[in-house]
């Protein structure tokens, strides 16, 4: 800390000058009194103005004084990489090597999945252990297992889809069938035949055959009580 000494001149108050106290009880006290105003000062910043602030004090023997708003850890990393940042948007070779390393990475990945990708097709097998070997046939029998149920759902989908325009197609030939034939009651209606849906059928109406009693014919020619005949007449 320094001490400040006033230098009055002929408009009253002079220039402050700051320098070093020179006893050590008084750069003390004073060191005691500052630190615990500027402590003050942050914490009410930090609470007035909704600001994050860390203040680090280290004192002439080497004791830490610090106060942060939030974590003084979240606090030095924000600040670490808005320095980055800054840095690197001020000095161009330094964003020129950020963008080489991060290649570097995407490289890396890159190879890293060519080489699992020819693992998985079988190749390139031989320098792997038992382990390995192992984990890469549990690796294939989970992905064919998720294939085989994707495919499934995909077939039971289709039948669904199937079976339901089966009956729209049988309702509607229900349908027809009674405009043309006409509903005829509901003994009729009862007889419709089952229609297969792609499949065309020819259909009959039920026509009634009426059996009756001829009547007795008499012949002039035969004597009377030889003459009555019994007969069927279709209708």
């Amino acid at each position: 800390m320094y001490s400040r000494s006033r230098r009055k001149g002929k408009m009253g108050r002079g220039k402050i000058v700051i320098r070093r106290i020179d006893n050590s009880t008084s750069r003390q006290v004073t060191f005691s009194k500052r630190r615990s105003g500027l402590l003050k000062k942050a914490k009410e910043l930090s609470i007035l103005c909704d600001a994050q602030v860390g203040l680090i004090i280290f004192s002439s023997s080497g004791k830490l004084y610090d106060f942060a708003s939030t974590s003084m850890k979240s606090l030095i990393e924000r600040y670490n990489k808005v320095k980055e940042e800054h840095y690197q948007l001020v000095n161009p070779t330094s964003e020129i090597k950020f963008w080489k390393k991060e290649a570097e990475s995407l490289r890396r990945q890159l190879q890293y999945l060519q080489e699992s990708y020819r693992k998985l097709l079988g190749e390139e097998l031989s320098g792997l252990g038992i382990i390995d070997l192992q984990n890469l046939e549990n690796q294939l029998e989970m992905s064919l297992k998720s294939i085989r149920m994707k495919k499934e759902q995909i077939l039971k989908d289709e039948i669904e889809e199937l079976n339901q325009k089966g009956n729209l197609m049988h309702q509607e030939n229900m349908e027809l069938y009674k405009k043309v034939y006409g509903s005829g009651g509901t003994n009729t209606a009862n007889r419709v035949p089952h229609i297969t849906p792609g499949i065309s059928h020819g259909y009959d109406l039920p026509i009634p055959v009426n059996l009756q009693l001829s009547q007795p014919q008499i012949e002039k020619n035969d004597p009377p009580a030889n003459g009555i005949k019994l007969g069927l007449r279709l209708h």
